[in-house]
C-alpha cells in the first residue's frame, strides 16, 4: 500500500524449546511439567484440557487459543466462485480450499470475520476420485479472533492432502476494506454501483474462510459471476466466459502464481480501458469509469516505462502475463498493489492536463512507481509476518527514488527524497516512535504499522544503505535477495546477508570494501580499514527506535564526535533525560565535507564518543553530505557561526542539498533545545541570495509554519510583524512568478507555494490577480482554463465570497476531475464561515456530493483554518460513534482523523480537552498508538512556544 521484535521470535522459542525440553529431562519436576505443553500435540492438549480454551459463540469449546494461526495444516490452491449482486448489495460465495496436513489432527483453524457459513465439507483425495460425497464439518466460531474451527470427524493424517468445501454468503461492505461497495455518478447524474476488494493487511477473511497470513502462500483460480453490463477483473487474466441461464455470465481466470492472501483482488465493473504492451509482452490496462477514460492516458505512458525499468533492474522479469491499473471511485488509502490488478484512489492514477498541477503530476508518477516496485518487493518476496511490513512498503517507497529518477529525471524526484526523511524525523524524534522492525500481534496493531516509520525511514535508511555500499552494490544485493526468495517469505536478516553477499570482482584489488571468508564472517564488509558486519550495523537502525544526533566539536585539527538519541522537546536539564538516553547506541556511517576539501569523507560512527584527525586546518566542516545519513548534526562551540558567515559571503561552496538539511538541522535542534531560535532564523537570512528552489521552499516552510501557529493562537503582534517580514523578505521572489505553468516542475511547485502565501497573508497583487482570474472563470461558467499550478489559489481567493463559495460547491459536483475537485474542496475548506465549514462536513458525512473517502483530508484542511480549528475538533468528539461506522478504528484515515484535527493544538486547555477524550476512549475499550503521539505532540507544541515566541518577537521586531 502507498500509505519489540517479532522477527526473533521463531528463533526464541527454538531455543526455549531445546531449553524446556534439557530442563524437564535433567531437572525432576513434581507432578506437571510445563514441558508438556511443547511436546504435546494441539489436538491432544485440547482433548485434554477443554477449558484452559476460548468458547465458541454456540458455546462450545474452540480449539485454538493463539492470535496466530498453527501451522499443522497449510493451504495449497484454492478454488473460489464469487457472484456479487450489485442491485441487493451482498454477494454469495463458494471455495475449494487443497491443503497439506503437517501434523495429525482433528481440526482445521482457518480466518473468517462476518460471513455467513452455509455449509462445509472435507474429502479425500481418494473421495474426489471415486466422486464419494465429503464429510460434513462442524464450524465453530471465534470473533474475537476472527477464526472458525472446522472440526473433523477423524484424525487428518499427516502428509495427506484434504479438500476443504465451503459455501458462504455476506453483504457487500459498506467501508473500504475487504469486498465492498463503490459508486460513481455519470455525467447525466445517474449512480452507479461496482464491487471491489481490497484485503491489505486483514481482509481477505471477510470476503473468504481463508489462511490469512502472508506466510500461507498459495494459488488461486477464480471464477466471477456478473450481468451482461458488467465486465469482471482478478488478478490473471480471463480465459474464458461461461454463458448461463438467466443472462448471467461466469468469467473464469487463470490459476495465480503462489502468493499471500492479502494480494486476492477481484472487481465487478461498467469500467473503460486503454492498453499497451511492453516490450518483454506484458499487456497494461488502466481502467476507470467511462467519463473519466481520457484521464487514463498518462497512467499507461509511465506504467509502460516504469515496468520496463524495473524488469531490467531487478533482472526479472515481472511474473505474470498481465498489469490491470484500476481508479476506484471510493478507496481508503492511496493505492494498493495487488498482483496483476493494482487498484488506486482516482487522485493518484489519473491525470487531467487541465486540471492537474505539477505536484500532482509528481504525486501520480510516485504513487505508480510505489506500487509496481511491490510487484517485485512484497509480492514476489513477501515479508514472513507484519513486523516487517518495512520490507515491502520502505522498499517501494525507495524505489520511487531510483525508478522514477531514471524513468522521469525532469521529475526531479530526488529533490522530493529529502522531505520523505525530514517528514519522519518529526515522528522518529518523539519518544512515542517504534522501532521500523516492530511487534504486531492484533488486526489493528498491525493497521497502525502502515506508518511513516515503515514506509519513510525504512526508505531513509536504506538510501543511507545505499550511499554506504555504492549503487552497484546496492542493486547486485536487492537481486541477490529477490531471486533468492521468489514466491517465498523473508525477514530483516535474509535483506541484509544478501546485500553482503553481493560483492563485485575485483573489491580489493581496487581499494574498495567487501567480504572475504578467509578473513571475516560473510556478513562483513572492510570498509577503510574498519570492519563492518551489515546486519550488526542494521540491526541498530531496525530494532531500535528514534534517530541519533551527532554532536561535532571542532578543535583546530580534531574533529570530537558524539552520538546521542536525539528528542524534541526534551532537555538536557529535564530530569527524564538521561533515562530517554539509556541503551541507545548506532552504527552510522557518517559522511563529511569541509572548506578546504570538497571531496566526500566517510567514518563509521560505533561507538559513543570518537575523534576524526583533519589533514589540515578547516574553517567548517559539514556532515551527512547531501543529507544521505539518516541522523541530525549539532555543531558545537563556533560550527553554527562558521557555517553561517559561509552561506552569508558566498553560499555556492556549500552543496544545495547540504543547505536545505542545514536549515533543517538548525530548527529541529531548536525543538531540542540545542540552539536558539534567533540563530536557526538568522540561518535563513542568506535566502535573499539563494536560487536553490528547495533551500527557499525549506526556509519558508518554517517560517510559515511559526505564522500559522500564531495565526491560530490569535497572537496578532507576532502574526502582524511575521507577515511584514514575510512579505518583504520574499517580496522579489514573489514578484517574480508568472500566474502561468511554465518552467521546471520545481520552478511550478515554488510558484504554487509563494503565490499561495502571498495571497494568504492578503498581499494586494496577489488578491488583485487571483480575483481577477476567478471574475474571468465565474464569466465563463467554469469553462475557462486557469494555469494548474495556480488553480488552488484562484479558486481559494474566490471562495471568500458567498456567492463564490456556491459556485465552487456547485462545480465541485459536476467535475470529472479528482484533481480539481480536491483543489475546489481545499478552497472551499478556507472559508471564514463556520456554517459554510459544517456544511462541508455534513456533505462528506453523508458521502454524496463530497466522498466519505475526502472526510479525512476535509476536517485536516478545515483544523488548519483558524476559524474552523475547534469546530473541526469538537465534530471528532461528538461524531465518534459516527466516524467509527464508516472507517475502522486503526485505519490510515481514522489516526488522520486524529492527527489532523488534535497535533496543532498549543494551549493548555486544548491539551486537557484532548487528554480528557482520548481517556474516555480507552475506557471504552479503544486504545490507538495516536492517541500517545498526539500527547506528546501538544506539550511540546506548548513548550515551543513558551521558549520560543520571545526570542521570535524580538527577533522580528530587530528585522523589519
Amino acid at each position: 500500500v502507498f500509505h519489540s521484535s517479532a522477527m526473533v521470535k521463531p528463533r526464541r522459542k527454538h531455543i526455549f524449546n531445546i531449553y524446556t525440553g534439557f530442563y524437564c529431562s535433567v531437572i525432576i519436576l513434581p507432578q506437571i511439567c510445563i514441558c508438556s505443553l511443547f511436546s504435546t500435540p494441539p489436538s491432544d492438549q485440547f482433548k485434554k484440557h477443554p477449558e484452559a480454551f476460548p468458547v465458541a459463540t454456540n458455546r462450545e469449546p474452540f480449539p485454538w487459543r493463539e492470535l496466530r494461526l498453527p501451522s499443522m495444516v497449510i493451504p495449497l490452491h484454492y478454488d473460489l466462485f464469487v457472484h456479487p449482486n450489485l442491485t441487493s448489495l451482498d454477494f454469495v460465495a463458494s471455495e475449494k480450499i487443497e491443503v497439506l496436513v503437517r501434523d495429525a489432527t482433528q481440526f482445521i483453524i482457518l480466518h473468517s470475520k462476518d460471513l455467513e457459513i452455509m455449509n462445509a465439507a472435507l474429502h479425500s483425495e481418494e473421495d474426489l476420485r471415486y466422486r464419494k460425497p465429503g464429510k460434513k464439518l462442524n464450524v465453530l466460531s471465534y470473533p474475537a479472533h476472527q477464526q472458525i474451527a472446522l472440526l473433523v470427524p477423524e484424525t487428518l493424517m499427516a502428509d495427506l492432502r484434504y479438500y476443504v468445501v465451503i459455501d458462504f454468503q455476506a453483504k457487500l461492505s459498506d467501508g473500504f476494506e475487504g469486498f465492498y461497495k463503490s459508486t460513481y455518478r455519470t455525467l447525466d447524474g445517474e449512480t452507479r454501483t461496482i464491487a471491489v476488494t481490497d484485503f491489505e493487511p486483514t481482509e481477505a477473511r471477510t470476503a473468504f474462510p481463508c489462511f490469512d497470513e502472508p506466510l500461507f502462500k498459495a494459488n488461486f483460480s477464480i471464477k466471477i459471476r456478473r450481468e451482461r453490463g458488467h465486465i469482471a477483473l482478478s488478478n490473471m487474466p480471463k480465459i474464458k466466459t461461461v454463458e448461463l441461464e438467466g443472462g448471467l455470465l461466469e468469467d473464469h481466470f487463470e490459476t495465480t502464481v503462489k502468493m499471500s492472501t492479502y494480494l486476492v483482488a477481484y472487481i465487478v465493473c461498467d469500467f473503460k480501458s486503454v492498453s499497451g504492451t511492453t516490450t518483454s509482452g506484458v499487456k497494461v490496462s488502466i481502467y476507470a469509469s467511462p467519463d473519466k477514460w481520457s484521464q487514463t492516458h498518462y497512467a499507461l505512458e509511465a506504467s509502460l516505462k516504469l515496468l520496463a525499468f524495473y524488469e531490467n533492474y531487478f533482472d526479472i522479469n515481472y511474473p505474470l502475463p498481465k498489469l490491470d491499473l484500476v481508479a476506484i471511485p471510493d478507496f481508503g488509502s492511496g493505492a494498493m498493489e495487488n498482483w496483476g490488478l493494482i487498484t488506486y484512489r482516482e487522485t493518484s492514477l489519473l491525470f487531467d492536463p487541465r486540471t492537474s498541477s505539477a505536484s500532482d503530476k509528481l504525486w501520480v508518477t510516485r504513487v505508480i512507481a510505489h506500487e509496481l516496485a511491490h510487484q517485485w518487493f512484497g509480492n514476489l518476496v513477501t515479508m514472513e509476518w507484519w513486523n516487517d511490513i518495512w520490507l515491502n512498503e520502505g522498499f517501494a517507497t525507495y524505489m520511487e527514488l531510483i525508478s522514477v529518477n531514471a524513468t522521469y529525471p525532469e521529475l526531479q524526484i530526488d529533490n522530493y527524497f529529502l522531505d520523505v526523511c525530514f517528514e519522519v524525523i518529526k515522528r522518529d524524534s518523539l519518544n512515542s516512535s517504534h522501532p521500523i522492525s516492530n511487534e504486531a500481534k492484533t488486526p489493528t496493531q498491525i493497521h497502525e504499522m502502515f506508518d511513516a516509520v515503515s514506509y519513510n525511514k525504512g526508505a531513509c535508511i536504506l538510501n543511507m544503505l545505499k550511499d554506504f555500499l555504492s549503487e552497484e552494490k546496492f542493486q547486485k544485493g536487492i537481486i541477490h535477495y529477490l531471486k533468492k526468495f521468489s514466491f517465498r517469505n523473508a525477514k530483516n536478516d535474509d535483506l541484509w546477508s544478501s546485500l553482503s553477499n553481493s560483492c563485485l570482482e575485483g573489491d580489493f584489488t581496487s581499494g574498495g570494501f567487501c567480504y572475504s571468508d578467509s578473513k571475516m564472517t560473510s556478513n562483513t564488509l572492510n570498509f577503510l580499514g574498519q570492519n563492518v558486519e551489515v546486519k550488526e550495523m542494521m540491526t541498530t537502525w531496525t530494532l531500535q527506535k528514534g534517530i541519533p544526533l551527532v554532536v561535532v566539536n571542532q578543535e583546530g585539527h580534531s574533529l570530537r564526535l558524539r552520538q546521542e538519541r536525539f528528542l524534541k522537546g526534551v532537555f538536557k536539564e529535564d530530569p527524564s533525560w538521561r533515562a530517554l538516553q539509556e541503551g541507545y547506541l548506532w552504527h552510522i556511517p557518517l559522511t563529511y565535507s569541509t572548506s578546504s576539501s570538497n571531496g566526500i569523507h566517510r567514518y563509521i560512527l560505533k561507538s559513543k564518543t570518537d575523534t576524526l584527525v583533519l589533514p589540515e586546518k578547516t574553517s567548517w566542516v559539514k556532515f551527512n553530505v547531501d543529507s544521505n545519513g539518516y541522523y541530525i548534526v549539532h555543531y558545537e562551540g563556533h560550527g553554527w557561526d562558521q557555517l553561517i558567515t559561509q552561506l552569508t559571503q558566498n553560499h555556492t561552496l556549500l552543496r544545495s542539498k547540504d543547505r536545505i538539511d542545514l536549515i533543517h538541522d538548525a530548527f529541529q535542534l531548536v525543538s531540542a533545545g540545542r540552539l536558539t531560535l534567533d540563530k536557526a532564523l538568522d540561518l535563513t537570512h542568506y535566502l535573499q541570495h539563494e536560487t536553490n528552489v528547495l533551500a527557499i521552499l525549506k526556509g519558508l516552510e518554517y517560517l510559515e509554519s511559526f505564522y500559522h501557529m500564531m495565526e491560530r493562537r490569535n497572537i496578532s503582534d507576532v502574526t502582524e510583524n511575521l507577515k511584514h517580514y514575510l512579505l518583504r523578505y520574499f517580496k522579489p521572489v514573489i514578484d517574480a512568478q508568472s500566474w502561468s505553468d511554465e518552467g521546471s516542475v520545481w520552478d511550478r511547485m515554488l510558484r504554487t507555494a509563494l503565490l499561495k502565501l502571498a495571497c494568504h497573508l492578503n498581499h494586494a497583487p496577489c488578491i488583485r490577480k487571483a480575483t481577477e482570474l476567478f471574475s474571468q472563470w465565474m464569466e465563463s461558467n467554469g469553462k475557462l482554463n486557469i494555469p494548474t499550478d495556480v488553480l488552488k489559489i484562484v479558486y481559494s481567493v474566490g471562495a471568500q465570497t458567498t456567492t463564490g463559495w456556491n459556485s465552487l460547491l456547485e462545480h465541485y459536483e459536476l467535475s470529472v476531475s479528482g484533481a480539481e475537485k480536491n483543489k475546489i474542496l481545499y478552497a472551499l475548506s478556507t472559508s471564514k464561515h463556520q456554517e459554510k465549514l459544517m456544511k462541508l462536513i455534513e456533505l462528506a458525512m453523508e458521502g454524496k456530493v463530497i466522498k466519505t473517502q475526502d472526510l479525512a483530508s476535509l476536517l485536516h484542511a478545515i483544523a488548519r483554518n483558524p476559524k474552523g480549528q475547534q469546530l473541526a475538533w469538537n465534530f471528532v468528539r461528538e461524531n465518534w460513534t459516527h466516524l467509527l461506522k464508516k472507517f475502522d478504528l486503526g485505519s490510515f484515515a481514522m489516526r488522520f482523523i486524529i492527527s489532523g484535527t488534535t497535533s496543532h493544538f498549543s494551549s493548555k486547555d486544548e491539551l486537557q480537552e484532548v487528554q480528557l477524550f482520548f481517556e474516555s476512549l480507552k475506557a471504552q475499550g479503544s486504545h490507538l498508538d495516536i492517541f500517545q503521539i498526539v500527547l506528546e505532540t501538544i506539550p511540546k507544541n506548548i513548550e515551543w512556544l513558551e521558549k520560543n515566541l520571545p526570542t521570535l518577537r524580538t527577533w522580528l521586531l530587530v528585522k523589519i
